[in-house]
């Protein structure tokens, strides 16, 4: 069972960043957040939702909701991703799965016949109220930044 589900409270998280920064999910409390977790930095799908999310920050901006990329990529790594694609939100780096853990987005994967652990693309929208108000799992990317944009308006 995930250990992040609507309605529950969303788990704290308190990551670096890329610039060197800092994320912790308390500094959004009484906002919107979207807190999205992707595989791999520049991995073909992973860029794609990225710049999916990436052209409607201002959208985001404007609903209230803040916008955070997870994967346990370096800092360093996170650095090159988002400079090489002008990527316009935090992206934090969680090479210890902490965050991933504790939203149960680390998961067993198949692929070519192989399986593996590996994180699950998987979005979650944080109300105001720090509860976990969606969650999109085994996210398909065409299309899905739009749903979650039109999910985080309606709330």
């Amino acid at each position: 069972m995930a250990a992040a589900a609507p309605g529950k409270p969303a788990p704290k998280f308190d990551l670096e960043t890329d610039g060197g920064g800092r994320v912790r999910l308390a500094d959004f409390a009484g906002r919107k957040v979207v807190v999205y977790f992707y595989p791999a930095d520049g991995t073909q799908t992973c860029t794609v939702e990225a710049i999916d999310f990436s052209k409607a920050a201002k959208a985001f901006a404007a609903a209230g909701t803040a916008v955070i990329g997870i994967s346990p990529d370096t800092v360093k790594s996170h650095d090159k991703f988002k400079k090489k694609h002008s990527l316009g939100f935090v992206l934090a780096s969680d090479p210890d799965r902490k965050a991933i853990d504790a939203y149960g987005v680390w998961v067993e994967k198949s692929m070519w016949g192989r399986t593996f652990m590996g994180v699950e693309r998987a979005t979650f929208l944080v109300g105001p109220d720090g509860k976990i108000a969606r969650e999109w799992r085994k996210v398909r990317v065409r299309g899905h930044v739009d749903e979650v944009l039109a999910a985080a308006r309606d709330l």
